[in-house]
Order: C-alpha cells, then sequence, then structure tokens
C-alpha cells in the first residue's frame, strides 16, 4: 500500500483521546501512590477503570475525554489529554497524577514528571491483554492489587466470550476505519491502532496496511483495499457525512461503496479499551455479521 500523506499532528485535538497517532508504548510503569486522597485522572478508559473498581472517591479531577460514567462529569476538568497545561493540573492540588500514555504535549508531562506529584502512567496496548494490563496498573498505583485481579479476571472473562462469539465465522469482513474525509482526503486507522485494534477483536480484517498510525491514503490504496464496510465513529471529532464519505470516487468503487455499508459507533465505546469494551466487540461484530454471531 502507498500512503501518500501523514496524518498532521495539529489536528488531533480533534479526534479525541483514544486516536493516538503514534503506536501505542510499552511504558509501563509499578509506581504505588502513597497518599490517594486527591488524584487527577487522565485519560477516558483510565476513568472508566477507577469507577469500575469502585475507587472513584479518590478522584478530583479528570481530563475532558472523561465523559464516562456520567457520574465523572461532576469532575473538575483538566483539559485534553494531549493538550494538558501542567498549570491546569497541578491546579487541582493533587497528590497523584494518573495518566494514559500518550497524554501530552511530552514538554507539559516532562513538567509533570519533574514536579513533586508522583506521576504514574498507565501503557495502552490495544489488545485484549492490554486492556488487563491497564487494570492490574491502576490498581497498583492505588494500592488495590486485589480488587484489580478480580476486575481483570472479569474482564478477561467477558473479552474471551465476546472474541468466541465470532470464532466460527468463515468469510471475515475486511474493514476500512475512516477517521475523517476532511479535504476530500481518507485518513485511515492502520496497524498499531484502537482501529485497527478493535476490529480484530470483533472477527474482521483490517482492510488496510502496511504502515501504522492514522494516515491519509491514496485513491488507488483505498481500491486496493476493497473493504466491505466502512467503520466510523461518532461523538469525537467532526462528524462524518455518509453523502459525502460515499461521495468520493475511490470509496465509492468499493464493495462497501457500492452497497453503502458504513456502520458508526461512539468513539469512547468503541475505541477506549476499558471495562465496557467486550460489549462494544460484541455490537461492533453483530453490526458486522448479525446472525452469525453466536451467543
Amino acid at each position: 500500500m502507498r500512503v501518500v500523506f501523514r496524518f498532521r499532528s495539529a489536528l488531533a485535538p480533534m479526534f479525541g483521546v483514544l486516536l493516538a497517532v503514534l503506536p501505542a508504548g510499552a511504558n509501563e510503569s509499578t509506581a504505588v501512590f502513597s497518599n490517594t486522597s486527591r488524584i487527577a485522572s487522565i485519560g477516558g478508559s483510565i476513568t472508566e477503570i477507577v469507577y469500575a473498581l469502585g475507587e472513584e472517591s479518590h478522584l478530583v479531577a479528570r481530563d475532558s475525554t472523561s465523559s464516562f460514567p456520567q457520574a465523572a462529569l461532576e469532575l473538575p476538568d483538566v483539559g485534553y489529554m494531549r493538550a494538558l497545561s501542567p498549570e491546569g493540573v497541578l491546579s487541582v492540588n493533587p497528590s497523584g497524577i494518573l495518566a494514559l500514555h500518550g497524554s501530552g504535549p511530552k514538554e507539559a508531562v516532562d513538567v509533570l514528571k519533574k514536579s513533586s506529584v508522583p506521576f504514574v502512567e498507565v501503557p495502552e496496548h490495544y489488545s485484549h491483554e492490554g486492556i488487563l494490563e491497564k487494570i492490574r496498573v491502576v490498581g497498583r498505583a492505588l494500592g488495590v492489587d486485589a480488587k484489580a485481579e478480580k476486575l481483570a479476571a472479569e474482564m478477561d472473562a467477558k473479552l474471551k466470550s465476546a472474541e468466541k462469539q465470532t470464532a466460527s465465522i468463515k468469510q471475515r469482513k475486511r474493514i476500512l476505519f475512516v477517521l475523517s474525509t476532511q479535504g476530500g482526503k481518507i485518513l485511515a486507522a492502520g496497524s498499531d491502532t484502537a482501529g485497527d485494534g478493535i476490529i480484530k477483536l470483533a472477527g474482521a480484517v483490517n482492510a488496510v496496511e502496511g504502515f501504522s498510525g492514522y494516515k491519509q491514503v491514496s485513491d488507488e490504496a483505498i481500491v486496493t483495499a476493497k473493504p466491505d464496510v466502512i467503520l466510523t465513529m461518532k461523538n469525537a471529532g467532526p462528524p462524518i457525512s455518509e453523502d459525502e464519505l460515499f461521495a468520493n470516487p475511490s470509496i465509492a468503487s468499493t464493495p462497501a461503496g457500492a452497497a453503502r455499508k458504513v456502520t458508526s459507533m461512539d468513539g469512547g465505546y468503541l475505541l477506549g479499551f476499558g471495562p465496557r469494551t467486550a460489549e462494544a466487540i460484541h455490537d461492533l461484530a453483530v453490526s458486522l455479521y448479525g446472525s452469525q454471531v453466536t451467543d
């Protein structure tokens, strides 16, 4: 596949925390906060995990991508996780900062790491095991390892069940995850992305390959990819109009374009890789395969 444009990092804040331009890192922290009384949570999935552990009473603030559960919206918002200001985060007087890998900008994170407030970075891997790892790291940081192991075991069982539902399907759908159609250019998900990860967990195939992150792809590459379904997200960045999507000549010439097959799901739910991902896998699989999905 020939990639002709790189994603402009300046657009990143428009698309939410879940859409890292660069591949997720492996910088795992095993730190334990000595004081958990006032924790600032940076990253939607991190906040969800804290609530799933029943430890939300420790939260003093959250970032703007932390919109679930509803109760989290009552917490002070310290800003978008990829455009943090050290002053904003420190203004809530946290006793610890729990941040998802990819929080930024780097300069701001460096300042926070050098401050007197303990900083724990939670790794982000868009996979079944990556979700369990997040839970364990968050639990360890908060000093509730036993709770984290219990939640991880529950999530492991749910994820295995969700993945098993498509195990018998022979003909796998080819999916093109479209992040943006701005300027008539298709910005698609390559490997090492949340889009690629959820497609695979739902028993489908990423129609594009040969690059990592989110990049603009050529018309030729889209036609060659032959996607059966276009996958988009809602409530995270500028909405994608179906009319605009299928008016794109390269999309129109694919099986997905000819049949006008598009699936759109809430961005935080679809790409969060947190406690709700098993349900998201199921819902995506049903939208792709219908009655072929087995309970």
